[in-house]
């Protein structure tokens, strides 16, 4: 690296380690969010690279994104190893360093909720054979921030697979661009300070709404909400430990090297920005964001969900604070949930099944035309709207799904990242066939 430095983390893995051997390759390759870019999974070393912020307040001055690498060691089972490619700096401070590894946190489940969720599923699943075969163990892969979940989820809806991730590719790519903003919305960061100056003594909602009247001020507190979750204690974090490219912590392992090194850091990062944040859309231009990203209607829902969090109508933070122990909540509370968040413009039954799955509730599993053919053309069940969560059910009421799909593609951690477009139920023949597919537009 030309300038800055390389800090090594570690985040111990406390209560998943207790209950389980705890392996990377399954926590991150569990669901298809981790096909979606900016995550990027090496198959050969086992590790997962993509940028995360060093702030994750909408207050915070400072929202430079690293680049970071995150690898499981043999000698060191126990604990990740993440390593942050520093640009400006050859350190980090501790207020930094617990915000990277909260979101390494969130991203693999790893505080005392979900990994009680975790238990729950394997004393549930207890068949051998079955946890042999399959490489889901019960976490579910997500995002390091809601925000990026929920429009992610935003970009399930109505389209192929393949533009999915070309759409998410693209948002990505606008971190690296000069952007255009309209001109009509340059009052945003203007609002925000107004909000922090004349606002704090604002009446708050009813703290169980997802979309108070409450002042922005409060969506600081994201990353210290995270922090203190459980999942992450400062005395955890250890002094910040600097390295040169050719420092690794294991030269007889050649899978310890191969995830240490940084060899291409620096043209990852070239190629690909991080997701965007709300502040960073905001203030963009629907048509600019419609065209360069090919988003077509979803650029105004988009635009309209990061404006409504930085002007303070959605406020994330309570959003995670009321899905903490999502896994054990009645099926009540998860009714509650989603009629609320079917008020977000965009958010219809199947984005709201899915944001609700990444926020811990596994027990209604999101539906959409693309379940419909599946089961039609790999179960004969023709099911209809209406229908098809009961048949979902019952065919797969066992967890199996996952393991149908490694069965018919492959592991999919083995998978070349060219080919995460091919995992689609139009691709569900015969193995032999799947790659000579092609799909209709």
């Amino acid at each position: 690296m030309s300038s800055g430095g390389v800090v090594v983390l570690e985040l111990p893995l406390g209560a998943a380690e207790e209950e389980e051997s705890f392996e990377l390759e399954k926590a991150v390759c569990s669901h298809g969010l981790f096909m979606m870019p900016p995550n990027q999974w090496d198959p050969v070393s086992k590790t997962l690279l993509r940028p995360l912020r060093l702030g994750l307040g909408l207050g915070d001055s400072d929202s430079e994104s690293v680049m970071v690498r995150i690898s499981q060691h043999q000698w060191a089972p126990r604990s990740l190893h993440v390593r942050v490619y520093c640009h400006n700096s050859p350190s980090l401070s501790r207020q930094h360093r617990e915000s990277v590894l909260a979101q390494v946190s969130r991203m693999l489940r790893l505080s005392e909720d979900e990994e009680r969720a975790v238990r729950e599923f394997r004393n549930m699943y207890d068949n051998e054979k079955k946890k042999k075969e399959s490489s889901f163990v019960g976490r579910v892969f997500r995002s390091p921030t809601l925000f990026e979940d929920m429009v992610k989820c935003m970009l399930l809806c109505n389209c192929q697979w393949s533009r999915t991730l070309s759409m998410a590719r693209a948002l990505c790519e606008l971190q690296l661009e000069p952007q255009p903003q309209s001109s009509s919305l340059l009052f945003v960061a203007d609002s925000a300070a107004a909000a922090a100056s004349t606002n704090f003594n604002t009446p708050k909602s009813d703290k169980d709404h997802f979309i108070p009247n409450t002042p922005i001020p409060q969506e600081s507190k994201v990353s210290t909400n995270f922090t203190n979750s459980g999942s992450i204690k400062a005395d955890c974090v250890p002094a910040d430990i600097v390295c040169d490219d050719d420092d690794y912590s294991c030269l007889n392992c050649k899978t310890c090297q191969a995830a240490d090194e940084p060899h291409n850091i620096a043209s990852d990062y070239d190629t690909i920005g991080n997701f965007p944040s709300p502040t960073e859309l905001a203030n963009l231009d629907e048509g600019f964001l419609a065209s360069r990203c090919n988003l077509g209607y979803r650029a105004s829902r988009i635009l309209k969900l990061a404006r409504d969090i930085v002007e303070g109508r959605i406020q994330l933070t309570q959003l995670e604070e009321a899905s903490k122990g999502a896994s054990f909540a009645k099926t009540s509370n998860y009714d509650k949930l989603a009629k609320q968040l079917k008020e977000i413009d965009g958010f219809g039954t199947f984005t709201c099944a899915n944001v609700l799955m990444c926020m811990g509730y596994y027990h209604v599993i999101p539906t959409d035309s693309e379940t419909i053919r599946h089961l039609r053309k790999v179960h004969a069940r023709y099911s209809t709207v209406q229908t098809v969560q009961r048949d979902i059910e019952r065919v797969y009421g066992k967890s199996e799904l996952w393991h149908f799909y490694e069965k018919t593609f492959g592991k999919l951690s083995e998978m070349s990242c060219s080919d995460y477009k091919l995992i689609t139920a139009s691709n569900m023949g015969s193995t032999s066939s799947t790659k000579k597919r092609k799909k209709k537009c």
